[in-house]
């Protein structure tokens, strides 16, 4: 952090046009800027953070020197980072880019719930019709990322895909993330020979028991066919 050459009282006395000292972070160097153009460029504040560099180049400079070589946690990525962004860094991770992080964020995600509420009315609905098979609700084991829907015996899986996986109601950024999530979904089934069902449920603006029918119909129906002797499934399917 760069030193302020001057005290809170000085400042508070000081007139727009008066200059104010400061030592610069990279070269040491005393530089000085005007009161009016610290305020305007928000560059002083009550905990001490300043200006910390003389000139562009010493901000690039020092940045340049302190950067720190690491792995982006997700795709492995080299990145270079400062320590002050790393400090940042609750869990200790670094990412390259927003997608690795909202990827890897979602592949370990161990608290808290991202369940619709026609997920968890559904989760009732096979409960009490599917006493004999062994459904898993958001389970990751199958192929590492979660899945609404797994039943192992069938080797047979359902996506519930709402609004937020067909257009961009968070920006084009976080929609772009969700396509190459749910696109990577689907070929880790594929590779695990797993037939996966992705229903899209955007059209459902109220989750109720008659709204939730049709979705319902759809997976019974899969189901169904998939428990028969002679079902063969080949291939995943988008409803």
């Amino acid at each position: 952090m760069t030193t302020k050459l001057f005290t809170d009282k000085e400042f508070d006395i000081a007139d727009d046009r008066d200059e104010l000292a400061f030592k610069c972070e990279h070269c040491e160097c005393i530089f000085y800027r005007t009161k009016g153009y610290v305020i305007r460029n928000e560059r002083y504040r009550p905990d001490g953070n300043v200006a910390s560099y003389c000139s562009v180049e010493c901000h690039v400079s020092h940045r340049t020197d302190t950067l720190v070589e690491t792995t982006c946690s997700q795709c492995g990525r080299s990145i270079t980072r400062t320590p002050s962004e790393l400090r940042k860094s609750k869990s200790g991770n670094s990412f390259c880019n927003r997608s690795c992080a909202a990827t890897y964020n979602n592949l370990h995600k161990t608290t808290g719930t991202r369940r619709s509420k026609l997920e968890v009315h559904i989760e009732e609905e096979l409960s009490g019709l599917y006493h004999d098979l062994e459904i898993i609700y958001n389970g990751k084991d199958a192929i590492g990322s979660e899945l609404d829907i797994y039943i192992p015996s069938l080797r047979l899986a359902f996506e519930l895909n709402g609004i937020y996986h067909y257009e961009p109601i968070h920006g084009q950024e976080k929609l772009d993330s969700i396509t190459v999530n749910d696109s990577r979904k689907f070929r880790d089934c594929i590779a695990n020979r797993i037939s996966l069902c992705i229903i899209d449920t955007s059209k459902q603006k109220y989750v109720t028991s008659k709204t939730s029918v049709v979705y319902m119909k759809v997976i019974r129906d899969i189901i169904d066919v998939a428990s028969s002797p002679t079902e063969s499934r080949t291939r995943n399917s988008r409803f």
